[in-house]
């Protein structure tokens, strides 16, 4: 087997628009995935400007906007009452970075990136589950004792990344929080939905979201709660259940969604501590190995794709021959950046699953805010930093009476 140039562990999002980047730019890239085929999990995936931009950049914009929807409006609603608190205007917030925000279903993504794949000519192997890695040389050990060597890998392997415990000695940090997802034939709902809005209600200890897929055919809906049984220490926890007894109390429009959620599954939601190292040698960690986080702002994937983005901006500014430049570069600007989105998802979704008093300061909040302040997005939805210095300065913390401050700093 040849030698290739670059070798990712792992096909999902992060891995596969990774590899791309790479092969555009004529590297020989080789994608190790352990599944027997190349394929995501889920449902729907929000894709802000600072990730448009880069489809837009890799000619892939066009045809993710055809199997998506680009909605006009964001709204967040009190999923007790109903009321609106805030809202984003997408199509002015396109104007203002540039690209637009857009919604699609995740094997829609997925399959985007992994048909460009083939056609940059990566090669794509599955059934290859990994082991172990080594740094220096750098390998990835397949568990039928495989060794597969590159100059550099890029370990892509997920929230329990076997690459990462050569660089932090951690474990996943559960919130103690699950998601249920589901999509629904648009004509079968059954009730009014406008299309046109990602909408998002946040209650106490929970929230729902929903919104189109696939040019308004599907709804897309994710019920998100504290599960009782996780914060007692229980190992069953986030059932179906307490998924019906976390929404009872919500309004109307919460309520009819319940019955539509995927009941056979369910996803736990984990994050990590931020590291700062995420380079050794020519083994690196990319997307969820490196800085998995909690979903509250839609940021995930995203920042899988701007790792891959990052990577193949300093290859082409200097070129193969100085690896070691590249991921120095590479780690430089984002652990930083991911850092700050970790820690800033974290104090998100506490703030959207306040209760009482805390509850309504947060509302009042929220209605005051006007419709065109984008202060808490340009740090997120501009141009992705290449260097330290382009990273923009974080948003100013509007204290909640001093209990909540969302400015990690």
């Amino acid at each position: 087997m040849d030698t290739p140039d670059v070798l990712v562990a792992g096909g999902g999002i992060g891995g596969l628009s990774t590899a791309f980047a790479l092969a555009r730019l004529g590297l020989r890239v080789r994608v190790l995935e352990q599944a027997k085929e190349f394929g995501e999990v889920g449902a729907g995936i929000q894709l802000a400007p600072n990730c448009t931009r880069i489809l837009d950049a890799y000619g892939l914009l066009d045809t993710a906007k055809a199997r998506g929807v680009v909605p006009d409006r964001m709204v967040m609603r009190d999923a007790v009452d109903g009321r609106d608190l805030t809202a984003l205007d997408l199509r002015d917030l396109e104007r203002r970075y540039g690209f637009p925000y857009l919604v699609i279903h995740r094997s829609d993504l997925h399959r985007l990136f992994l048909d460009a794949c083939r056609d940059a000519g990566v090669e794509l192997l599955t059934e290859q589950r990994i082991v172990s890695y080594t740094q220096d040389p750098a390998t990835a050990v397949t568990d039928d004792g495989t060794v597969h060597t590159a100059p550099v890998v890029l370990a892509a392997d997920g929230l329990h990344s076997a690459a990462r415990k050569l660089f932090a000695d951690d474990q996943p940090v559960s919130s103690a929080y699950v998601a249920y997802r589901g999509t629904v034939p648009i004509s079968e709902v059954g009730r009014p939905v406008d299309l046109s809005e990602v909408v998002v209600y946040v209650g106490p200890r929970c929230h729902f979201v929903h919104y189109g897929l696939r040019g308004g055919d599907l709804l897309n809906q994710v019920a998100v709660f504290e599960s009782p049984k996780a914060v007692a220490g229980l190992v069953d926890w986030g059932t179906p259940d307490e998924l019906d007894t976390a929404f009872a109390a919500t309004c109307d429009e919460v309520r009819a969604g319940i019955p539509r959620m995927w009941r056979d599954k369910w996803w736990r939601m984990y994050d990590r501590d931020p590291i700062s190292t995420w380079v050794g040698g020519r083994l690196a960690l990319l997307g969820d190995a490196a800085h998995p986080p909690l979903q509250y702002l839609a940021q995930g994937a995203i920042m899988a794709i701007e790792d891959g983005w990052v990577l193949s901006e300093h290859v082409k500014r200097l070129g193969t021959e100085d690896w070691d430049g590249v991921l120095a570069a590479y780690e430089a600007v984002r652990t930083e950046h991911c850092r700050r989105v970790v820690l800033t998802a974290r104090a998100w979704g506490n703030l959207w699953h306040l209760d009482g008093v805390e509850r309504s300061q947060r509302n009042v909040l929220l209605r005051e805010r006007a419709i065109d302040d984008y202060a808490f997005t340009d740090w997120l939805y501009g141009p992705t930093a290449l260097f330290p210095e382009d990273e923009p300065p974080m948003f100013e913390p509007v204290p909640l009476n001093g209990v909540v401050s969302a400015n990690p700093g």
